[in-house]
C-alpha cells in the first residue's frame, strides 16, 4: 500500500465517502478493542446498523488522518475483492467495475495514481448523474404532457357543459320572455278594468250628487239608461245569434262527416248560418281538433309515409298547417314571401285533388304591415294577431271543431304536436306534407 505523497484536491464524492465509511464501520466492529483508535472506541460499541450512520464523520476523519486504521480497512478490502485490489495495484481499472467501488478501494489501498482513479470515478458518477437527471426530465416532460392532455380534455368537457347550460339558459330566457309578455297583457287588461270601475264609481258619485235635481233631468237620465239597455239587449241578441250560428256549423260538420262515412257522399246541408265552417269563427289577422277520439289512421307512426294519405281519405277531415314550420323545413333559404307563395301553390293542387278543408296558419306577430297572400281555392289562410303566436291560433282552430270530426295538424314543433294530440287531433310532421306536395 502506498500513499506516494498523493492527495485529493477535492473531497471524496458523497457516494464514495458513504461506501468508505460503511466499509470502515464493518471493520471497526471486528477489530480487537485494543486496536480500535481512541476516537472511535465509543462508536465501535454502537449497533452495526447505526455505526456508519451516527459515526460517519468521525470515521471519515480517522481514515483521512490515521494511516494504520486506513490500512486495516484496506486489508479487509483486499481480502474481499482481491482481483480489484490487484488490478488497482498494477495501475489498471477494470472496465466493468463499479465506479463507486473502484474509488473507495483506490482511496483505501492507495495504489500509484489513486487520486486520478478517484477523479475518474468522480467524472463517471457525475456523467451518470447527468444522464439520470436527463431521463428524469424526460419522464417529467412526458408526465406534464399527459397532464396537459388531461387538462385539455377536462377543459373541453367543461366547455361543452357550459354550452349546454347556455342553451338551457337561453331556452329558459325565451320562456320567461313569453311569460312576461302574457303577464304584461294581463296587467294591462287589469288596469283597464280598474280604470273602467273607477270611472263607473265616479259616475255613481256624480249620479248621487244630482239625485235631487229636477224631474226633467231625471227623466232624461232614465231615457239614456233605457237607450243603453236597448243597445245592450241588441248586442246580447246579436251575440246569441252568432253563438247559434257557430253551434249550427259544428252540428252541420258533424252531420257531414257521419253522412260521408256511411254513404260516401260529399255534400252540404245548407243550414241557415252566417259561418260556413267552425274554423271561420276563430279570430285572426286576415291576409286577406277536434276532440277527435278516433283519428288513428290504422295506428300508423307519426313518420309513416302512408299516414297523411290515410288521413286525407277520412270523411270531412280538416287539415290545419303550421305554415312557417313547413316552409322553413322544406325551403328555408327563400324569402318569407317566396316561401308562402310556394306553399300556396302546392296546397292549391292538394285541395283540388282531395277536396278537404285546408287551413294554413302563419305567425303574424312580427309583421309591420299587412301581407298580401293569394289563397288558392279551397285553402283558408290566417295570420296570428299581435301578441299571439301561430301555435296558439292552431290550438284555437282545433278547439273550435266539434267532437268527433277528424283533424290533422301539420307541424314538426313537438310542443304543438303534443298539445293537439291531447285535444284529440292527429299530429303530422312537416316532412310528410312536403313529400306529399312533391308527389303532386
Amino acid at each position: 500500500m502506498s500513499s506516494a505523497g498523493e492527495g485529493l484536491s477535492r473531497p471524496l464524492p458523497e457516494q464514495v465517502r458513504l461506501n468508505v465509511v460503511d466499509l470502515a464501520a464493518q471493520v471497526l466492529g471486528s477489530m480487537p478493542a485494543v486496536a480500535v483508535p481512541a476516537p472511535l472506541r465509543g462508536i465501535a460499541k454502537f449497533d452495526p446498523r447505526k455505526r456508519a450512520k451516527l459515526g460517519g464523520a468521525p470515521i471519515a476523519a480517522q481514515l483521512e488522518n490515521d494511516k494504520e486504521f486506513r490500512e486495516a480497512v484496506a486489508e479487509s478490502v483486499a481480502k474481499g475483492w482481491p482481483e480489484l485490489a490487484a488490478s488497482l495495484a498494477e495501475g489498471n481499472v477494470p472496465p466493468a467495475a463499479d465506479p463507486v467501488l473502484v474509488a473507495a478501494a483506490a482511496y483505501l489501498t492507495r495504489p500509484p495514481g489513486w487520486a486520478e482513479m478517484v477523479e475518474t470515478a468522480r467524472a463517471d458518477l457525475e456523467q451518470s448523474a447527468v444522464a439520470a437527471e436527463g431521463s428524469a426530465q424526460e419522464q417529467t416532460v412526458a408526465r406534464l404532457r399527459e397532464q396537459l392532455a388531461a387538462q385539455k380534455s377536462a377543459a373541453k368537457d367543461e366547455a361543452e357543459r357550459l354550452r349546454e347550460q347556455l342553451r338551457a339558459a337561453r331556452a329558459e330566457n325565451s320562456d320567461l320572455r313569453r311569460k312576461l309578455h302574457d303577464a304584461r297583457e294581463r296587467l294591462k287588461a287589469a288596469d283597464q278594468r280598474a280604470a273602467e270601475m273607477a270611472q263607473a264609481a265616479d259616475e255613481a258619485r256624480m249620479a248621487a250628487s244630482v239625485a235631487g235635481s229636477a224631474g226633467e233631468s231625471e227623466l232624461r237620465r232614465l231615457k239614456e239608461r233605457l237607450a243603453d239597455a236597448e243597445r245592450h239587449l241588441e248586442a246580447s241578441r246579436r251575440a246569441a245569434r252568432e253563438g247559434r250560428s257557430i253551434e249550427d256549423a259544428r252540428i252541420r260538420v258533424l252531420l257531414d262527416a257521419l253522412q260521408d262515412a256511411s254513404a260516401g257522399l260529399r255534400r252540404e246541408l245548407a243550414l241557415p248560418t252566417t259561418i260556413s265552417r267552425p274554423a271561420d269563427s276563430v279570430a285572426a289577422v286576415a291576409p286577406g281538433a277536434p276532440n277527435v277520439r278516433g283519428v288513428p289512421a290504422r295506428a300508423l307512426a307519426d313518420d309513416d309515409p302512408q299516414l297523411l294519405d290515410q288521413l286525407l281519405a277520412l270523411p270531412q277531415v280538416h287539415l290545419i298547417i303550421d305554415g312557417y314550420n313547413v316552409t322553413k323545413t322544406g325551403y328555408g333559404t327563400l324569402t318569407l314571401a317566396d316561401q308562402r307563395n310556394r306553399l300556396m301553390t302546392g296546397l292549391g293542387g292538394l285541395a283540388a285533388q282531395t277536396r278537404v278543408e285546408v287551413t294554413v296558419v302563419f305567425d303574424g306577430a312580427e309583421l309591420n304591415a299587412p301581407v298580401q297572400v293569394v289563397a288558392p281555392r279551397g285553402v283558408r289562410v290566417m295570420f296570428s294577431a299581435p301578441g299571439e303566436i301561430a301555435d296558439d291560433l292552431i290550438r284555437q282552430l282545433v278547439r273550435a271543431e266539434p267532437q268527433g270530426r277528424a283533424i290533422a295538424v301539420v307541424s314538426s314543433d313537438r310542443e304543438v304536436a303534443e298539445s293537439v294530440r291531447r285535444m284529440g287531433a292527429r299530429p303530422v310532421s312537416s316532412a310528410l306534407l312536403l313529400r306529399r306536395l312533391g308527389r303532386a
